[in-house]
């Protein structure tokens, strides 16, 4: 009997299936050990030992694997082919080892890139042993991460009350953030003017040109600066009598697909065609590869997604020109196949590309089968492998230039498509949709020395724009530039920075937090190195070493945690004025910038007391501006560039809060306010007496505090609220512990990001009440009922790895032997407390390793 060891139920069952009775595959489960999250989980004086621990969970299928290995004949490690995937299985064999339970039993590792029968078969025809190049890469980057966030994090909780903590490759993608920002907060637009005219040719085809020269001088960007010279020009072109083409010239281009999907380059585009977040991304292309169910066994959709790679197979390039040559014709076949190289930084190109499997698998005939993202991701995942190896879209270009007299000259661009080539299928997205590209105009039939007739003269009014903030794929792109993280990391860190508070998504934009600003300034003043970009990317670079052979991970680390120590130590003796003095001289040119009309006035001077400095204070929550003359002057404000009306205008941040308006029922003012958790609106004011509190509702995630008015506010304090019946029972939508909700009886739903909880309807309520429930990869099955301890809801959930049933947050798998569909509410009641009581022994103690 040959042992396989995978990381998920799903992906044993599936690869059971394809190599048959002489094969027992089982499921790791992911990890089955881990660094506790305490200090002296990596002892750097012990030669960067690491104590590793077995969790209840991990220990039960440590001694499943050991029960079957008795008497096997082999140990086959089939876990993911990535490092991750490498690491997972060195766990297993190294807990193995030290509880002597794989005896002479031979071990190999086999690696694929799709889950598919000829794939896995052709895999287990070629084993290898593990690589122990990745394996120690993978120990540095687990070693540094510990011990960058669990020497930092403390030095922040004792220096900045409020702040969470700090990641190695987290505070780096944060000051991107944060720097973003203060270019957007010291920007100045700057007013600028152009003039297009209207003009029709002799035909009678309309079309639109631009003015380039007038009086005989090109005009550069600032050159129309104001609207009285704009004005000038629009008369001095009606006032010309003749308009003539003048000259005409044109071009054949050609546009290029792109490449098919990396791991980076799918979560940006599935954030600017889906909208979808990182973490989602990555969860639904989690979903594809382990596969659906078809002709009576699962098959794996796409490759596998964490990947750098560009590249795809010669068998799976050799299918897809085929499919192209029947769906589209052979003129949409190059003649050779397309070739591509990555760009990006430190790119190991270990695995292809993602694609589909089977490119006959087309997204209409997999829709049927597929939940409403997975289709989606699918689709795209399939179109963008098509259109990288179809014909380039050839374009001819036309730029014409009109005389009008000799008082000035126009300009009129565009293109008219002469074969679309891959763009018949898909065009990549872009990160500013709204920007407009005159070359994708179309002009109509024009000719040299025409005579054209004006209709209309048109001024514009401009305004520089500051750099827009990053979005998830911007962001995401601009991480992998600069060498950054990893691209399997990236969804993680991202949303890191969200649960910590230190980020928020607004309109699908990362704006910084006041505690993000804060942390962010702290780190560049006391520990810049470790934040700079260029020292992240040779990091990254020297762990990649590490994975080729070419470096030693323990001199690696010795290197970094010299240095890095040091630096920790020397903070140690940092009083908290030092630490407001080094931020408020960081900060203070954005949060205090100059006015440029008024050169003498004293951009810290208190608005409110006339005589006080303002300056940056540290709270129990964070960051904010005060007056130096404080308790006598109780001024605040938060972390932002004043604005016009700031001085007089109080801001949630003050102790009571920014009045929006009164509620017309009550006559009581609505105020908006900031507190420990957030924003909220509030009815009234608190009382004498400490119980009777007037009524809060906290702002959702997505609403901007900026965008809150009273009318806003109010639907908020209406909440929850009532939106009609549905088989007798009453639907309502309201806003809880863990975000917007629609809710009947014991059932709740909770409301995509993108609508609102405001606004939702009854029919809409009811369809997401009926659907399947995504939650961080499990799917709710149903409700079993209440429990009788303390009547909250038991669920019955399908997870990556089988069902389970679930109350609050203690989980419980159900046997192998049960029948979900027959899984009553008793059985989920005694399972949960066998659970239970297995968590309190857990928690005093547990199997504890020591690696190093």
């Amino acid at each position: 009997m040959h042992v396989v060891v995978v990381e998920s139920p799903a992906k044993a069952k599936t690869i059971n299936k394809y190599l048959g009775s002489d094969y027992e595959v089982l499921a790791s489960y992911g990890h089955v050990r881990d660094l506790p999250p305490k200090d002296g989980s990596v002892e750097p004086e012990q030669g960067f030992a690491m104590l590793w621990e077995v969790d209840g969970r991990g220990d039960k299928r440590i001694k499943e694997i050991a029960q079957s290995l008795k008497g096997a004949d082999q140990l086959i490690l089939a876990t993911d082919p990535d490092r991750e995937g490498e690491a997972i299985s060195w766990h297993i064999v190294d807990e193995l080892k030290q509880r002597k339970a794989l005896r002479d039993v031979p071990v190999k590792r086999v690696v694929f890139n799709e889950i598919t029968k000829s794939a896995v078969l052709e895999a287990f025809q070629k084993p290898r042993d593990l690589d122990q190049h990745l394996i120690e890469a993978y120990l540095a980057r687990r070693a540094l991460d510990y011990l960058v966030g669990f020497t930092l994090s403390p030095v922040l909780w004792r220096k900045l009350p409020g702040s969470r903590s700090a990641g190695r490759v987290q505070s780096v993608a944060l000051r991107l953030i944060c720097e973003r920002e203060a270019e957007i907060e010291v920007f100045r637009p700057r007013e600028y003017w152009s003039v297009t005219v209207d003009l029709e040719t002799a035909a009678g085809s309309p079309f639109e040109a631009r003015l380039t020269h007038l009086d005989g001088r090109k005009l550069d960007k600032f050159d129309l600066a104001d609207e009285a010279a704009a004005q000038a020009a629009v008369q001095t072109l009606e006032s010309v009598g003749r308009i003539q083409v003048s000259d005409i010239e044109e071009k054949e281009a050609r546009r290029n697909p792109s490449p098919p999907f990396t791991t980076s380059t799918l979560q940006q585009e599935a954030s600017r065609k889906l909208g979808f977040g990182a973490t989602r991304t990555m969860r639904v292309a989690q979903s594809l590869y382990e596969g659906v169910e078809l002709g009576g066994e699962t098959v794996g959709l796409i490759t596998y997604m964490r990947t750098d790679g560009v590249s795809m197979s010669q068998d799976a390039i050799g299918s897809l020109r085929d499919v192209i040559g029947t769906r589209f014709g052979a003129s949409y076949l190059p003649s050779q196949p397309r070739v591509y190289k990555t760009k990006a930084k430190n790119a190991q190109e270990a695995h292809e590309a993602i694609r589909p499997t089977d490119f006959e698998r087309t997204p209409d005939v997999m829709r049927a089968r597929l939940g409403p993202d997975e289709a989606r991701l699918y689709e795209l995942i399939w179109q963008r492998a098509m259109a990288s190896q179809m014909e380039s879209a050839r374009l001819r270009q036309m730029a014409v230039t009109i005389k009008a007299d000799d008082k000035a000259s126009l300009r009129a661009t565009g293109s008219v498509v002469v074969f679309d080539g891959f763009m018949k299928l898909y065009q990549e997205g872009r990160d500013d949709p709204s920007r407009d590209d005159e070359a994708d105009k179309q002009l109509p039939p024009i000719q040299k020395g025409e005579a054209l007739t004006r209709r209309k003269v048109v001024p514009h009014q401009h305004f520089t724009q500051p750099p827009p903030r990053y979005s998830e794929a911007s962001l995401v792109k601009r991480l992998e530039e600069l060498g950054i993280g990893r691209p399997s990391t990236y969804a993680s860190i991202l949303q890191v920075l969200q649960d910590r508070d230190y980020v928020v998504l607004d309109k699908r934009r990362f704006v910084p937090e006041d505690r993000g600003r804060i942390v962010t300034a702290f780190l560049t003043s006391f520990f810049n190195r470790y934040v700079e970009y260029g020292f992240t990317a040779a990091l990254e670079e020297q762990l990649d070493d590490i994975s080729g052979g070419r470096k030693d991970w323990k001199a690696v680390l010795e290197e970094f945690w010299q240095a890095f120590n040091a630096v920790v130590s020397e903070t140690k003796g940092l009083r908290i004025s030092e630490v407001i003095d080094a931020l408020d001289q960081d900060l203070g040119p954005h949060f205090f910038p100059a006015d440029e009309s008024q050169p003498d006035k004293d951009p810290r001077l208190c608005p409110a007391c006339g005589t006080g400095r303002l300056g940056l204070r540290l709270g129990k929550t964070g960051g904010f501006i005060g007056c130096s003359n404080y308790p006598e002057c109780r001024y605040t404000r938060t972390l932002a560039v004043p604005q016009e009306g700031d001085d007089a205008e109080p801001l949630a941040d003050s102790p009571n809060g920014k009045e929006l308006g009164m509620d017309p029922q009550t006559g009581l003012p609505v105020t908006l306010r900031k507190g420990p958790y957030g924003h909220y609106v509030q009815l009234g004011e608190q009382g004498e007496d400490k119980k009777d509190k007037p009524k809060r509702a906290s702002l959702p995630k997505g609403l901007s505090p900026s965008d809150v008015e009273l009318e806003k506010a109010l639907a908020l304090l209406a909440l929850p609220r009532g939106l009609g019946l549905h088989d007798g029972e009453e639907v309502t939508a309201g806003i809880g512990r863990y975000g917007p909700y629609v809710k009947r009886g014991s059932t709740y739903r909770s409301v995509p990001a993108d609508e609102d909880v405001l606004t939702i309807g009854l029919n809409r309520a009811v369809t997401l009440l009926a659907e399947k429930q995504q939650r961080g990869g499990a799917t709710v099955i149903r409700t079993l009922g209440d429990h009788p301890s303390d009547g909250k809801p038991i669920t019955l959930n399908e997870g990556r790895y089988g069902p389970y049933v679930k109350h609050g947050r203690l989980n419980a798998s159900i046997p192998k032997d049960a029948d979900p569909q027959k899984y009553s509410l008793e059985e989920a009641v005694a399972l949960l407390q066998v659970q239970a009581e297995k968590k309190g022994k857990a928690k005093k103690g547990g199997s504890r390793r020591k690696a190093g």
